[in-house]
């Protein structure tokens, strides 16, 4: 039997009372015409009096949060999806049963307002309401207006409330479709086409990542959420489709923080004939053009950090940047070395860590957090590198790079790899790797190599996270604040 507070139960009386006079207590269609933010556009520059004589008639509908009632006369603000507006209504305006009924209605109530644009005292654009219906009756009160939801997790938790209650998270609730539109029409603009890929997969790949695993019935085999859209991506390249991009959910069963959810969305993007320059150059196009268009500048203020996204961003080898932190030049090292160097700076060695992997961990140990503005780090090693081209002067590296911005990780790109024969080579590697413990390795796919001895031209391909991309151009410290449903561990 569920409990209800005392104010839950004047609202479940107040209900009845609505029944009680035929009022539809949560409500029917409702033909808006106006919203509160083109209404103050519109007339927030007229006088009072040319106001009154003009006598422009507009229809809005929102939630009630705020009331102040007086006698004959009040006055309440509605909340629509633009914003706030503050309404004027009398007794003698639309009659005492409706001034009635408006008495009656509670903070969080959604009504409809029919009436005139006026201008108070205090030179507020405000509806002259004549005429007032009710469409839905709230039955819980909101939380206390001026702190909202105080509990973060609860916030997450009841996002309806609040984006009620939180004009910022509504703000970025309606930023990231504009981020995804802005992506999107710039690379429709150059040609590329939007297609969709399988969620679903019985092989592991596209990824460094450990799956969600379920089970087809009717098949009886267990299958993969995907944990990239790569592959099949590519497979579209080999099939003549040269420009093609996705934006989709990705899923992987890994840990959750601040800069990850296990449920998140990327962009991948392939084009043939390109290389990894031409996807450093896109990448630029499409970061500074999402920012003009969202934010109107490409300067951005993050976290305490200002930042330019403006196209002209840094470029520099993995090694390098290493060289520079340690001093080491892993151009010149060995095999043998890179594990000696390995023991004296106590990185920790898993058992499949070969040359590749030693460079990484130098690189995420002493240069991935110091990277402030805009960096593209280019030169990864083959190791962790499986589906990127290797570089001609020093097959240990290959065609790769990320984008880092402020330490995070923003995009990854390569030169795509098309010989069939190192690609079944790669996946081999993979396979030893995972029989060592690496739960993150991928599976060979031999459809995927016989897709490229068809011939895939020569490519590049990149897939940059949608979510850390809204976090950036809105300022928002977590993840969570750009899914408006995140993953969160049950209150059992």
């Amino acid at each position: 039997m569920r409990e209800f507070s005392d104010q839950e139960l004047v609202r479940r009386e107040k209900l009845q009372k609505l029944n009680e006079l035929g009022i539809d207590a949560f409500g029917s269609r409702y033909d808006v015409s106006d919203f509160s933010l083109n209404i103050k556009e519109k007339y927030g520059n007229m006088e009072h009096d040319e106001l009154e004589n003009l006598k422009a008639e507009v229809k809005v509908a929102g939630r009630i949060m705020f009331i102040r009632k007086m006698g004959k006369a009040s006055f309440f603000s509605i909340k629509d999806k633009l914003g706030n507006i503050q309404i004027y209504i009398s007794i003698n305006d639309v009659g005492e049963d409706t001034y009635n009924l408006f008495k009656s209605a509670d903070i969080g109530d959604i009504v409809g307002v029919q009436g005139v644009v006026m201008k108070t005292g205090t030179g507020e654009i405000t509806i002259k309401c004549l005429e007032y219906t009710h469409l839905v009756k709230a039955l819980k009160p909101l939380p206390e207006k001026f702190h909202g939801l105080n509990d973060v997790e609860e916030r997450y938790r009841r996002r309806y409330v609040d984006l009620i209650m939180n004009d910022e998270a509504r703000k970025v609730a309606f930023m990231r479709p504009k981020i995804i539109r802005s992506i999107q029409h710039t690379l429709d603009s150059l040609g590329y086409v939007e297609v969709e890929t399988p969620i679903l997969g019985t092989i592991l790949g596209g990824a460094a990542a450990r799956p969600f695993v379920t089970h087809h019935n009717t098949l009886d085999i267990n299958m993969y959420l995907r944990i990239a859209t790569e592959l099949n991506l590519k497979r579209l390249l080999v099939g003549g489709m040269d420009a093609v991009y996705e934006i989709g959910r990705i899923f992987r069963n890994e840990g959750m923080d601040k800069k990850h959810n296990p449920e998140f969305t990327t962009l991948e993007v392939y084009k043939a004939f390109s290389n990894l320059e031409g996807m450093m150059d896109l990448t630029e196009m499409l970061v500074s053009t999402a920012a003009m268009e969202v934010n109107g500048t490409c300067e951005i203020d993050y976290q305490g950090h200002h930042l330019s996204l403006a196209p002209g961003f840094k470029r520099a080898h993995m090694v390098d940047l290493i060289k520079e932190k340690t001093g080491i030049d892993f151009f010149k090292v060995s095999d043998e070395e890179a594990v000696k160097l390995a023991q004296e700076h106590n990185i920790p060695m898993e058992e499949h860590f070969t040359f590749g992997h030693i460079v990484n961990a130098f690189f995420e140990k002493y240069v991935e957090d110091t990277i402030i503005e805009p960096t593209f780090v280019y030169g990864h090693p083959v190791e962790i590198s499986p589906l990127a081209k290797k570089n001609a002067m020093d097959p240990r590296f290959t065609e790769r790079f990320e984008l880092f911005i402020l330490g995070c990780e923003y995009a990854n790109a390569f030169t795509e790899l098309n010989n069939p024969i190192d690609q079944y080579e790669r996946f081999e590697a993979q396979l030893k790797e995972k029989a060592l413990g690496n739960e993150e390795a991928n599976d060979m796919d031999l459809d995927f190599v016989e897709a490229l001895e068809y011939g895939m031209p020569p490519a590049g391909g990149m897939g940059m996270g949608i979510d850390r991309l809204v976090m950036l151009l809105t300022n928002s410290d977590t993840i969570r604040e750009v899914i408006l449903f995140p993953t969160m561990k049950p209150l059992s």
